[in-house]
């Protein structure tokens, strides 16, 4: 150390030149040696190529791979650089023997170069190929020598070393020349991609093959003698043929490609997608789209979740139509219509605050709130029906009815709670249209509500009766993310377990409509619970499923938004949908969450819970929030004569001879409708005439008279004028219900006048009052 100092003081300039030189040399070397754009590549969960792309320089550069297949190091090894794990980075006697040969011939008969030093040149691109380069390149070779590793050296090389065309790297290449993985390449594909980077502009699959085949195989050869491989591996192996021409990357998923790309651009992507079944679904929509765009439906996306990972299983965002229909389009996130597809939310809310029960009877007749009047898909009504079977086939009137008694705001503050991102506006905007498809949503939020509630349902099974705090978050498509549900708590996220089970029990049954063909497809062996949607116009149809495991979620119209005729959930998106539930592995039905529920009495007929005067009585498991719903209100114990075709009391009949029964009454307007789809309805008997006590009501038509023939005049605008109808009423705070030819016209109290416009013709009023009296009259209008 002393004679080291003593050095330095005696040679400051000499010392203080190696000191620079040695800095220099430290900080020679770019910390990064490769800058070039690369291709944005994803692959499935189980490392496949799903698809690239092309990067920003309009090369296929895959990002840096730090592993090298063993059959490309060695060849690459064997035909570059056979010394290249003993040297320091260049080799003395091979720039010795190439400079030898150079000037001999005059010109450049053969490179000296290490594969160090070409990754160097690759690093330096554009440099000219002279002397002092050389120099540099030696120096810059010995410098990444001692940084990194040799490995790491042939890493680089494999990752950046030109392969004809606009092909860089050898994932690139193996794809474009072999549509396979690298580390699946054979011993003569690994040696005709060794060969290529030795001079890419010259030869490369489909230019120069007999130049291409015969560096190749002595190639091979070199193997053979070097005992890398055996005699049947080497004449296996000449024997293969050269590619003739690039293959097309995959393209499985490029629409979830296209999103990666936006936040991962120019990465390798491992994402949650299983190959296998992403293929088997893009199968599926292609055979459904051909039917489809025959009746000029042009777009469709489907999402596929696994409930228990939130991971995204199958991705495809369109369908593969054209670019004047919009293919590159992606539909899982865009906004839509929602249609129908909300009203499981709703049935679901209304249970888990106690409103309802889940067959509990609602009233399915003609409604008017202002101006807003909805109406049945079939235009039919059925009086009542239980709210199960009301979703299960999703009829409009009683949805609307329901949302109206629960409250548009609250059911707006559950969606909110849902984290809908479509949902922009206040509760107002959507008015009670928002169960119907007054609002709009996408596939993506839709399908992860879906799992978010199916996901509850497992999670409240499977730990002791609990739940999990971040149990509505959004799935992924990245295999790096890991989903966080957040803490075990007693105290639900949203909905409590048993109000979900029992809307999946709804949504699990499948009631046909008259006269239905398209429900034919349905296999009833596998337990789903599924809904279908169709927004206003026919412009948006839906079909969402989910079992204990997956969520499949299907949306199909045009994504110009134009409607077509027959572009109904239950026709174009439902069979999507169970053709993708065929593909997926069966499983159980979610397990019954006992201890949210508890077993009551049931009135059979009505849904609410029974009361002494319900003489058809079933024991139900309900939700606990349940119990505090009010008791059958149909239900009501009248005094009848032994035939029960009058009520009667002891003013007119003798006490052995009343009987008292347990009577099912519904509001005259229910009844007048429930009767036509329930022909055993019995309405509740009038009082026998001879009865003292009891008032009777009477309705006299004040206008038009019976049988009349009426003329209605016009006015100057040329319109008809209204027919105005009038009644009178013994008690006249009473509501009356109106019907023109059985149709609903609308009803009225205290003041019993309404106008309607006929047409020409014989028509029939019926007007029936709350207690169940009605009155009928026929009238002609003529011109």
């Amino acid at each position: 150390m002393a004679r080291l100092i003593n050095y330095i003081k005696k040679h400051q300039v000499k010392s203080a030149i190696i000191v620079v030189l040695f800095i220099v040399y430290l900080f020679c070397l770019p910390n990064q040696l490769f800058k070039d754009p690369t291709a944005t590549v994803i692959t499935g969960s189980k490392n496949e190529l799903l698809g690239a792309q092309i990067a920003k320089d309009g090369q296929w550069r895959f990002p840096h791979n730090d592993s090298v297949p063993k059959k490309f190091k060695t060849c690459i090894i064997q035909f570059e650089d056979a010394y290249f794990y003993k040297h320091p980075g260049f080799n003395p006697i091979s720039i010795f023997k190439a400079l030898r040969d150079n000037l001999k011939s005059g010109g450049v008969k053969r490179g000296g170069s290490t594969l160090t030093q070409q990754v160097i040149r690759l690093s330096r691109k554009g440099q000219s190929r002279t002397y002092f380069e050389k120099i540099k390149e030696i120096i810059l070779a010995t410098r990444l020598e001692l940084r990194d590793s040799k490995d790491e050296i042939l890493a680089y090389y494999s990752s950046n070393a030109p392969f004809g065309g606009n092909v860089v790297g050898l994932d690139a290449a193996s794809w474009r020349y072999f549509n396979r993985n690298a580390n699946n390449l054979s011993w003569a594909e690994s040696a005709t991609l060794a060969v290529l980077p030795n001079a890419p502009s010259l030869i490369y699959p489909g230019k120069n093959q007999e130049r291409l085949l015969k560096k190749r195989n002595r190639l091979l050869k070199k193997l053979l003698e070097n005992t890398i491989i055996d005699s049947l591996t080497y004449q296996l192996s000449i024997a293969e043929g050269l590619p003739q021409k690039p293959y097309p990357l995959p393209q499985i998923a490029p629409h979830l490609l296209h999103k990666v790309a936006q936040t991962h651009n120019g990465k390798y992507v491992e994402t949650t997608i299983d190959k296998s079944l992403q293929e088997r679904v893009n199968r599926i929509v292609k055979t459904h789209y051909n039917q489809l765009s025959q009746n000029e439906i042009y777009n469709a996306s489907v999402l596929v979740l696994d409930v228990k990972t939130r991971h995204v299983l199958a991705y495809v965002g369109n369908t593969p139509t054209d670019k004047s229909h919009q293919k590159d389009v992606d539909i899982i996130d865009k906004p839509r219509s929602t249609g129908s597809i909300l009203k499981p939310f709703l049935y679901a809310a209304m249970l888990d605050s106690g409103d309802l029960l889940p067959n509990t009877l609602v009233a399915d007749i003609p409604t008017q709130f202002g101006s807003y009047n909805p109406e049945n898909y079939d235009k039919s009504y059925a009086g009542a029906v239980p709210a199960s079977r009301a979703l299960s086939r999703s009829l409009n009137v009683p949805a609307v009815r329901m949302l109206q008694e629960f409250g548009l705001d609250r059911f707006y503050h559950y969606l909110k709670q849902l984290n809908l991102k479509d949902l922009k506006y206040n509760a107002n905007h959507y008015g009670l249209s928002l169960a119907l498809g007054g609002a709009e949503s996408n596939l993506w939020d839709l399908c992860k509500s879906y799992a978010a509630l199916s996901s509850t349902l497992n999670h409240f099974s499977e730990n002791s009766s609990e739940y999990f705090s971040n149990e509505f978050c959004d799935p992924t498509f990245l295999a790096s993310e890991t989903i966080d549900f957040g803490k075990k708590t007693s105290d639900k996220t949203l909905f409590d377990a048993a109000s979900i089970y029992l809307t999946y029990e709804s949504l699990k049954e499948v009631n046909r409509p008259e006269s239905d063909e398209s429900w034919a497809f349905f296999d009833d062996s596998k337990q789903i619970a599924w809904k279908t949607g169709t927004s206003f116009g026919f412009r948006d149809a839906w079909a969402i499923g989910t079992t204990k495991d997956y969520v499949v979620g299907v949306w199909v119209g045009n994504a110009d938004g134009e409607g077509r005729p027959g572009l109904v959930g239950v026709q174009t998106a439902a069979p999507i949908l169970f053709d993708v539930f065929d593909v997926l592995p069966n499983s159980d039905w979610f397990a019954k969450p006992f201890d949210e529920m508890q077993e009551v009495s049931i009135c059979k007929q009505s849904g609410y819970r029974a009361l002494q005067n319900c003489d058809e009585v079933e024991e139900k498991y309900i939700q606990l929030s349940g119990l505090k719903t009010k008791p059958c209100p149909f239900h009501i114990l009248v005094h009848v004569d032994k035939n029960e075709n009058f009520q009667v009391n002891a003013s007119c009949e003798d006490l052995s001879n009343i009987r008292h029964k347990s009577w099912f009454v519904l509001p005259p307007l229910m009844a007048y409708y429930y009767k036509t789809k329930n022909p055993f309805y019995k309405p509740l008997p009038k009082f026998r005439n001879d009865c003292l006590g009891e008032h009777t009501v009477s309705i006299e038509f004040i206008y038009p008279k019976a049988n009349n023939t009426i003329f209605l005049p016009k006015d100057f605008d040329g319109e008809t004028n209204d027919l105005i109808l009038k009644i009178a009423h013994s008690k006249r705070e009473s509501t009356v219900f109106w019907y023109v030819d059985e149709t609903y016209v609308g009803s009225t109290k205290e003041i019993h006048e309404l106008a309607v416009k006929p047409k020409q013709g014989k028509h029939k009023i019926t007007v029936v009052d709350e207690f169940g009296n009605e009155a009928k009259r026929w009238f002609e209008i003529s011109e």
